[in-house]
């Protein structure tokens, strides 16, 4: 059987896409040591919660009270609502009028500390209610266009191009490539570093098997002889990659500041995200996303369904903060979802697909402390087709300023094809 380029990515046990923009590595002696890559490098972490996750329970905007009539038996319990005072069954008080999910109580400290911000009422301005459909949408940021096969942070990286760029300039955590980090710049797929090894190479020799160092140089060996230029050079940044994993100890990694993160996939991820930071391997954009938001049934309010992912998301976003310590400041956490819900809750206790619906800025450039975008109500007249939060700021707005302002874009009109940014459209949670 004919060993293909992408055969051997597979069986690699990690996927690197695109070509072109990742040089040879062999000339690289001091890659991956610590000091090396340079700490002051700007990083996007982009989160995305495939499902659709409510944001009118997750931001919570008690000072509306049409939120209340609207939610009789899932609506959050305003501030400080029990005679106790108990903040453990009632929201999260942000500015007086939003509020967080209790569950989210461990994020507040980041927004009084003005490393947090909301975005509300963002979103699409296309109207689909399909999960695929909007995904792609805001993978893609080109809304209502199917065609479209490449992702808007994929196009960041081709448009500013690395010279010394590495391996670890994009990762997904995951299973596979998002279709954010589709396209022509090289990207990489990991699951988990510290199970990360070569697949699929068996030793003839019975009884005897090879230490993984060694079955790798062999396979390297094999590989580099390839006639393919593109073959041969993807196996170069293959094996280099299994390298630096293995130097950087992912078995023995210990979160500082008495971070603790939760278990679940998106804190596994999140604390990788942060030792890849650490390591100085040169990440600049990391994607992780999480499920379970489509919460069609028994939703639930202080408890139930939602709140247990919102408290998976709250936890591992502050553990990834505080294990970063000062190395936040360079940092920027984006969280997306593909479309909000119903304002009105359902007859199963739960919340159909909605329109608009709320983001998370979080690092230390944000200028946080504050929910950012217009609020457009949520009375008879003021809903999108009368039943959802409708729309005041275009997600590709809150794109485009994170990638200019955090990491430095100037070719937007690549990144974002048949839109036009402005500065004027930017809301102003970055400096």
């Amino acid at each position: 059987m004919a060993v293909t380029r992408r055969f051997f990515l597979k069986s690699a046990g990690l996927s690197l896409f695109g070509a072109g923009v990742v040089p040879s590595f062999m000339r690289r002696t001091a890659f991956a040591l610590p000091g090396k890559m340079g700490g002051g490098r700007k990083v996007l972490v982009a989160i995305f919660q495939r499902g659709a996750v409510d944001g009118l329970n997750m931001v919570i905007p008690f000072g509306e009270k049409d939120y209340f009539s609207m939610r009789p038996t899932i609506a959050i319990p305003e501030p400080h609502a029990t005679s106790a005072g108990d903040v453990a069954t009632t929201a999260v008080d942000l500015d007086g009028f939003f509020a967080l999910h209790p569950s989210l109580a461990s994020m507040k400290p980041l927004f009084d500390t003005k490393q947090l911000a909301v975005v509300h009422a963002v979103g699409s301005p296309d109207n689909t209610r399909s999960h695929f459909d909007a995904q792609d949408y805001m993978e893609t940021a080109t809304p209502g266009v199917k065609s479209t096969r490449d992702g808007w942070l994929n196009r960041y990286l081709d448009a500013k191009p690395e010279a010394d760029a590495t391996p670890f300039r994009a990762v997904a955590l995951g299973l596979r490539m998002p279709l954010t980090l589709e396209g022509h710049a090289s990207s990489l797929v990991l699951d988990e570093i510290k199970n990360f090894r070569l697949l699929g190479t068996p030793d003839p020799r019975p009884f005897q098997l090879p230490t993984p160092a060694a079955e790798e140089d062999a396979f390297e060996e094999m590989y580099a002889s390839s006639s393919d230029p593109l073959f041969s050079k993807a196996a170069a940044e293959t094996f280099e990659a299994i390298r630096t994993l293995r130097r950087i100890g992912a078995n023995q990694y210990q979160p500082a500041n008495g971070a603790r993160y939760p278990q679940g996939r998106l804190g596994t991820a999140l604390q990788q995200v942060a030792q890849l930071i650490k390591a100085d391997v040169g990440l600049e954009a990391a994607f992780a996303d999480v499920g379970g938001w489509d919460t069609h049934v028994n939703q639930g309010g202080v408890e139930g369904q939602l709140a247990n992912n919102l408290k998976q998301l709250g936890d591992a976003l502050a553990a990834f903060h505080k294990d970063l310590g000062e190395r936040m400041e360079n940092v920027v956490v984006l969280t997306m979802s593909e479309f909000g819900r119903t304002a009105r809750e359902n007859g199963n206790r739960g919340t159909d697909h909605g329109h608009a619906n709320a983001m998370f800025v979080l690092g230390g450039p944000v200028k946080g402390g504050r929910v950012y975008g217009q609020w457009p109500g949520l009375k008879p007249g003021q809903l999108n087709q009368d039943r959802d939060l409708a729309l005041t700021t275009d997600f590709r707005d809150v794109f485009a300023e994170v990638a200019v302002r955090h990491l430095g874009a100037r070719d937007t009109a690549q990144i974002f094809p048949g839109y036009t940014v402005s500065p004027a459209n930017f809301k102003g949670f970055l400096g």
